[in-house]
């Protein structure tokens, strides 16, 4: 998922957008486990996707707690 799309959510929508991300990495983690996963580097997207959209996440809760 790119950064502008992130950017565009609000705090309630990061949130369940980062619980959906790790729902779907366990996902990949279990079938990596069982080996059906083919390609493995779906693993490491899903990390950084896990990532980017906690760091957005936390700087969007940053800027709400400076504005107040």
């Amino acid at each position: 998922m790119k950064t502008t799309e992130l950017r565009q959510k609000d705090v309630a929508g990061l949130k369940t957008e980062v619980k959906e991300l790790q729902k779907a990495h366990f996902g990949l983690r279990m079938q990596k486990a069982t080996q059906q996963l083919t390609n493995t580097a779906t693993l490491r997207t899903a990390r950084r996707d896990i990532a980017r959209a906690k760091t957005i996440l936390v700087e969007k809760q940053s800027a709400e707690k400076s504005a107040t």
